[in-house]
């Protein structure tokens, strides 16, 4: 027999995921419908409409443990122990920020206040925070860290990527990496965030320790491997070495490319077979050539030309390529201090010439792609059942209502967090 249940938090929980402050419900054997959706995302086009997105009216989607087993039509669904009643509201997968650098501490709100008030600002940027998250303790960076995830979470990020990059030392990258760790496993390493301010005079030796010491004491905590290659930060051919350094370990390379600048960044992130490019705001017909004709994809962050008066990347002439896209906030303290993925598909629609439908497929699945991921940023069977729940009959009034909160339910491995 079927009950009934109204969206609310899920009882006692049999394992805690300290990732997203709440709980994770390891039982099996227990089936949930959720039904009655309005609007149904599923990223498969082989369903509902046939359109990237999938879409289906009227829909209804099967949850069993942490899973999807069953996504169509309401009318169709199969009995179940439990039912929630969507009310006619879209639902759509949750988001998938592959790009963010959550472990830090300070804050660069004068910074932010002369930039956009026409002053120059020469305070220190990325060093400042630098020199604030060496002073933090560990239970400061994490504290710092859970509080962006529980907003991130309540806005429909249901999966992120978090990276290293302010600590520039041995240990302070390290003990970075290990605090992610704890809360996601898309980690990624980014000692070549910038040259240390401790090797301002010796850009090589600061190269030769990333790949070397820093890399054997950060590898055992990361998947991923990142450089920023950008004038001022790391050049071609140290981005090479660091990368293949990381390749060597295990880790797989991502890129910060072509950000304020054309360069070698987006071809390089091709050529080492990159999950991604990030940015992508300065490009030259090679750079979408090559990623067209790749499986890199190409992360936009809209919310860092948005904090910068820069800019917009030219989504429109990427996905008219052929290039795979990504939306992702970049959520950092300096230059896109924004934890919510909303806020980017409204920029990205306004801004960078993306339609809503790709703007929606790009935070979900498109971010999936970018941690080459299949698990997650779809609702389909044998899927995470990560399920963002809106206070709207369609996807589409995240652009078309801006700034609204209108995430009203998040599911993360099939339980109900907010």
């Amino acid at each position: 027999m079927n009950s009934t249940s109204t969206p609310s938090s899920p009882g006692s929980p049999n394992r805690t995921n300290s990732a997203i402050g709440s709980t994770t419900d390891t039982t099996t054997g227990t089936t949930t419908v959720i039904t009655n959706i309005g609007s149904l995302v599923t990223n498969d086009p082989s369903l509902g409409d046939g359109s990237p997105l999938g879409l289906i009216q009227d829909a209804a989607v099967v949850i069993e443990g942490d899973r999807v087993v069953w996504t169509g039509e309401a009318s169709k669904a199969p009995t179940t122990d439990n039912r929630v009643d969507a009310g006619g509201r879209a639902v759509l997968p949750g988001f998938v920020d592959s790009h963010s650098h959550l472990v830090f501490a300070g804050d660069r709100t004068q910074e932010f206040n002369a930039r956009m008030s026409g002053r120059g600002y020469t305070a220190g940027g990325i060093r400042t925070t630098v020199a604030a998250t060496r002073a933090a303790t560990d239970a400061e960076l994490e504290a710092n860290l859970t509080r962006y995830l529980r907003e991130a979470l309540h806005q429909g990020t249901t999966t992120f990527e978090t990276k290293s990059g302010y600590g520039l030392t041995v240990e302070d990258e390290a003990r970075a990496l290990r605090i992610a760790a704890a809360h996601t496993d898309e980690v990624t390493y980014l000692g070549a965030h910038i040259v240390s301010p401790d090797y301002a005079d010796d850009p090589a030796a600061y190269v030769a320790l990333v790949t070397g010491e820093m890399l054997d004491a950060c590898a055992p905590y990361a998947r991923w491997v990142d450089v920023f290659c950008e004038k001022g930060a790391f050049d071609g051919d140290q981005a090479r070495a660091i990368l293949t350094a990381g390749k060597t370990k295990g880790l797989r390379p991502r890129v910060h490319a072509n950000q304020l600048s054309y360069g070698p960044g987006v071809r390089l992130a091709v050529e080492l077979d990159a999950a991604s490019a990030d940015h992508c705001t300065h490009l030259t017909d090679a750079d979408v050539d090559a990623l067209a004709n790749s499986d890199t994809v190409a992360t936009l962050l809209p919310g860092a030309e948005f904090s910068t008066r820069a800019q917009w990347p030219d989504a429109r002439r990427l996905l008219d390529a052929g290039v795979t896209v990504a939306l992702s906030t970049d959520c950092n303290p300096g230059s896109s201090f924004t934890s919510s993925v909303p806020f980017c598909v409204a920029l990205a629609v306004r801004d960078m010439g993306m339609t809503p439908d790709e703007a929606v497929w790009s935070a979900t699945a498109g971010g999936a792609r970018a941690l080459r991921r299949t698990d997650v940023g779809r609702l389909t069977p044998g899927a995470y059942a990560d399920l963002t729940l809106l206070d709207a009959p369609s996807h589409v009034h995240l652009a078309y209502r801006p700034g609204v909160p209108l995430v009203s339910g998040v599911w993360r491995r099939g339980v109900r967090i907010i």
